[in-house]
């Protein structure tokens, strides 16, 4: 008999998604800020993205045996709800509410996929509903999802669950047990989203603007311990000057931040625009140090003799993309291998809750390989949105796509590439990309200035074969979803500057033939041409927008910048009167 499970995310009213097993294949997943053009979607359930997931797999409303959702019930006795109370004793409306009503926002959450569901047709009372904790969502994302059967070490960071904020704990055939958790406000994912707030950038959003600034900046130069307690084994965050709530709350222009007015009259007022300065630079280097020293002492604390038994050890929840604290992990001696789930934020929690759920039932879920587990696109779709877009692009059908792609890219064109299945994740892995050729000097500031219009200190990653990826970052060890960065040889680094950061390294993405053949042609091609298998690689997408889907959203994105040169599945698309000959 068949299992077919629906993973629906949106819990924390961000980022929903939706993700489907059928027998513990994953068929489909997607994020609905895809669907909707609203970057996270914020306030909304993943009605458009259940759609796909549904439609893609040839599932039937009647068909789904489970719906899952990464939310649950926590009891009174639970230590949670009364850390929560006594820490926000200055909020005392919200202390006495995680003590009398801890579990409206479950409820609030079932009110809304219930209503999903009748949108969806899907009959509530013929469906088994599990919800399942958030933290063992994340877990089980990346867990049951690394191909691992060892006795494997699971490390989850984020802002917060119900009230959990950070989760260590072990996978060992299939089961995952607990050995600590963190709770509300105790978070290292919110202190890092807090101070995000303070160097001006948008939380949920800026994290990595934080991380990608930091390498500018001395670590050394400012002291931020005042901001948590830390004595080897336990956290507690400093909220009179982050993660806070209520009349602490720094206002300006009438919004409240998650940061205190101590926090200002210490290291002054909040950033603003986009130019990488002093003394922001140096915070963001000290944010980044502390939360990378807090991070690496606690595995030091909880996982080390589980790591050094077994060296795997799986990372998820919004902390796991901070690519370089996964750099300082793998260096740790005794971890060997290690997975980060690369939807690893709520996004993520869709595809979690139903892994764990395709789990309990019997069925170990597969090793996840690739993320291309979106819409794709027929070269006749296309056509059809070329006919119908407002601008009116000329286009032609290529024979030889990778080709003439390459020969654009080594002319020093950047060019817009968006090809097979869209990916599930933040990353664009190939599938809605923009490329460069890393060689071409300046190619990263135009595209920063031009097409994608953010900040010029804003770095560019590497896309690699697989068969240069252990000369270019000097390891045999995994990369697939640019989730890790790494020391690039000092050789390489000469060949392809525009894609290593001002510390020397690289996020890369090592590329294989078996999961995506064409992309892995254009950078063959590329090695033909330049002597390097690599290309820039970037998401497809301008500022403050999410990642294109249709080939409509591709052509609006197209004629919003200044890119010249669109591939189109077997298109070459360009304005009009440009010579495409």
């Amino acid at each position: 008999m068949t299992l077919t499970v629906l993973g629906l995310s949106g819990a924390l009213k961000h980022d929903p998604s939706a993700a489907l097993y059928i027998d513990g294949k994953l068929i489909a997943a997607a994020e609905e800020e895809r669907f909707v053009r609203d970057k996270h979607a914020k306030d909304r359930m993943p009605l458009n993205a259940a759609k796909f997931c549904m439609d893609f797999g040839g599932v039937k409303p009647g068909d789904i045996d489970v719906v899952a959702f990464p939310f649950a019930k926590v009891s009174l006795l639970s230590p949670a709800r009364w850390h929560f109370a006594k820490r926000y004793w200055y909020a005392p409306e919200r202390s006495l509410d995680a003590l009398l009503n801890g579990n409206r926002h479950y409820r609030r959450n079932v009110k809304r996929v219930r209503s999903l569901l009748d949108d969806l047709d899907i009959d509530w009372h013929k469906i088994d509903f599990d919800p399942v904790e958030h933290h063992i969502a994340h877990a089980s994302s990346a867990y049951h999802l690394s191909g691992f059967r060892e006795k494997t070490a699971i490390l989850g960071i984020d802002g917060k669950g119900e009230y959990a904020t950070t989760f260590f704990g072990y996978g060992e055939n299939g089961d995952i047990h607990r050995i600590k958790e963190f709770f509300d406000p105790d978070s290292l994912g919110q202190l890092y989203a807090s101070f995000t707030e303070y160097l001006g950038f948008e939380m949920l959003d800026g994290e990595y603007k934080v991380m990608g600034m930091a390498p500018y900046g001395d670590s050394d130069r400012y002291d931020l311990s005042r901001l948590l307690a830390f004595d080897g084994k336990d956290i507690r965050v400093n909220t009179s000057l982050v993660n806070t709530v209520g009349l602490r709350r720094y206002k300006e222009g009438g919004r409240g931040f998650y940061f205190s007015q101590k926090l200002v009259d210490w290291l002054g007022p909040r950033r603003q625009g986009d130019v990488a300065d002093d003394p922001y630079i140096h915070y963001a280097s000290a944010i980044q140090k502390l939360y990378e020293d807090v991070s690496l002492a606690l595995i030091d604390c909880y996982l080390k003799d589980i790591l050094e038994e077994t060296g795997k050890l799986v990372f998820a929840g919004g902390g796991a993309l901070n690519v370089k604290l996964n750099q300082k992990i793998l260096q740790l001696p005794y971890v060997d291998e290690l997975f980060v789930q690369p939807a690893a934020s709520d996004a993520g929690s869709a595809l979690g809750a139903a892994s764990y759920a395709t789990w309990k039932r019997g069925i170990y879920p597969e090793k996840m390989e690739h993320v291309y587990l979106g819409p794709s696109y027929t070269s006749d779709e296309c056509i059809q949105a070329c006919k119908l877009h407002k601008k009116k692009p000329m286009y032609r059908r290529i024979k030889h796509v990778a080709k003439a792609a390459a020969k654009l890219l080594c002319e020093g064109n950047p060019i817009a590439w968006c090809q097979g299945r869209m990916e599930f994740g933040p990353r664009a892995l190939g599938g809605r990309s923009i490329l460069g050729n890393p060689g071409c000097a300046g190619i990263s500031d135009k595209i920063n200035e031009q097409i994608k219009f953010r900040e010029r200190w804003r770095p560019f990653c590497p896309s690699i074969l697989d068969s240069v990826a252990p000369e270019v970052i000097q390891t045999e060890h995994p990369a697939p979803f640019m989730t890790i960065t790494f020391e690039v040889a000092k050789s390489w680094a000469d060949r392809i500057p525009e894609v290593v950061h001002e510390d020397g390294t690289s996020r890369v993405q090592i590329v294989k033939k078996d999961f995506n053949p064409r992309y892995y042609d254009l950078l063959k091609e590329m090695e033909k041409l330049t002597g390097n298998g690599a290309l820039l690689n970037t998401s497809m997408n301008r500022r403050g927008e999410p990642m294109v889907c249709s080939p409509s959203d591709a052509l609006d994105m197209f004629f919003g910048s200044d890119l010249e040169y669109l591939f189109l599945e077997d298109l070459l698309v360009t304005k009009p009167n440009f010579d495409v000959s």
